[in-house]
């Protein structure tokens, strides 16, 4: 039987350790030594419990990483500045010029950006193929590659990727297997599945305030290690530094995750069957009639629902955007970014995250112009948000009523 994650978290919290029942917040840059010899092995190596400069390590901030670390079951964390700096970090960790990337075709924009637009700049490309087609990604090993990058379930098209036979491709070829996890957090546990390194934007369902960005890596300690490296680390020399009292916040923030999820997941499932029973073509993963709905099944922790992301097609961009705004002005939610929130937010991705990729490419892999993506909020009453909802599509879909 899985040991359910959120219990995994609370284990790590043990009466009497902090003295309050939060730990104090390190609100400091760089810290003391008794002795120039602990100082100098800082320096040349790592000290557990030893803390030289917050770009390095700052307590707050180990406390986040430990929980995230237990979270999604792996050695150790580090926590960056943002997902983007998460993601970025352990990219350029393993890769040196003349390396490649073999990535998933559906990822968020900023990835998709990274891979295609920046990396090149340093001689590391990136194959993007479609990761549901197993044979496809083994066709597109080069001796080159080192990494298969994917997200666990995909923005915003919702696809859901098969980790454990990635993992076997990877293992196979003796390459690294990255998942970005943002969308399912506590949902799916990819290290478990045979990830090798798991990212997160903090910034999501795992912080849940829209009001902060962050980023984390969990993988194992050998590779943590190396990030902080003050040498060769990718996260210590780049310096995606987060602050103390935001690691703070986020902490504190963390321990309602499991609760936020089911609901933001319950209602989601809600939303996605009534449009289903509109007429709308629906993405979730929920859903019988969603490809990898069995495939959800096998790897999630069947607790916390199948997350609190829809996305449907109005077909056109002026559709989209008409029924977002009158969604707003219904008081559905915000018009708005991002997602996680407690309020529903609601955007056109190719017009907004999804807006790196080019059009061609977004049509080939099927991302509409006029697809709307929800993030689903933690309404009680979720009947009465739907009302509004559909309130909102009569007014500008007077076909669907």
């Amino acid at each position: 039987m899985k040991k359910d994650p959120a219990m995994q978290i609370q284990d790590y919290w043990v009466f009497g350790e902090y003295g309050g029942v939060n730990p104090s917040i390190e609100d400091a840059s760089t810290f003391t030594f008794l002795s120039a010899e602990k100082m100098q092995e800082l320096f040349q190596h790592e000290v557990e419990g030893c803390f030289l400069y917050s770009r390095h390590l700052n307590p707050t901030v180990h406390y986040l990483a430990q929980s995230l670390a237990l979270l999604e079951d792996t050695e150790s964390a580090q926590i960056t500045s943002s997902g983007m700096a998460a993601i970025s970090c352990a990219v350029l960790q393993i890769c040196s010029a003349g390396d490649e990337i073999l990535s998933s075709r559906t990822i968020y924009g900023g990835t998709y950006a990274l891979f295609k637009n920046f990396l090149p700049k340093f001689n590391i490309n990136t194959t993007f193929v479609n990761f549901l087609d197993l044979e496809e990604v083994r066709n597109a090993i080069t001796p080159r590659t080192k990494i298969l990058y994917t997200e666990a379930i995909s923005n915003p098209l919702l696809e859901v990727a098969n980790i454990p036979e990635l993992s076997k491709i990877a293992k196979e070829h003796n390459l690294t297997l990255i998942v970005d996890n943002t969308f399912s957090p506590m949902i799916l546990q990819p290290h478990k599945l045979g990830a090798d390194i798991v990212v997160h934007s903090l910034t999501k369902f795992i912080n849940g305030a829209s009001d902060c960005v962050g980023g984390a890596i969990c993988a194992n300690h050998d590779f943590v290690v190396n990030l902080k490296d003050v040498h060769f680390g990718a996260a210590m020399l780049l310096g995606p530094t987060m602050d103390s009292i935001r690691a703070a916040g986020i902490l504190k923030n963390l321990r309602t995750l499991h609760i936020r999820i089911k609901q933001h997941s319950k209602n989601a499932q809600f939303i996605a069957e009534k449009l289903t029973e509109m007429g709308f073509r629906v993405f979730y993963p929920g859903l019988p009639n969603h490809p990898q709905h069995e495939l959800m099944k096998q790897m999630m922790n069947l607790d916390y629902g199948f997350g609190g992301m829809v996305t449907f097609d109005c077909k056109t961009p002026q559709t989209a955007n008409s029924l977002m705004l009158k969604m707003q002005e219904n008081k559905v939610g915000y018009f708005a970014v991002s997602l996680g929130f407690y309020k529903t937010l609601f955007s056109a991705p190719g017009l907004s995250t999804s807006s790196e990729i080019s059009p061609e490419e977004q049509e080939r892999i099927g991302l509409s112009p006029g697809l709307v993506r929800m993030s689903v909020g933690l309404d009680n009453h979720i009947e009465e948000t739907w009302e509004r909802i559909l309130k909102s599509i009569r007014e500008v879909c007077p076909e669907k009523a």
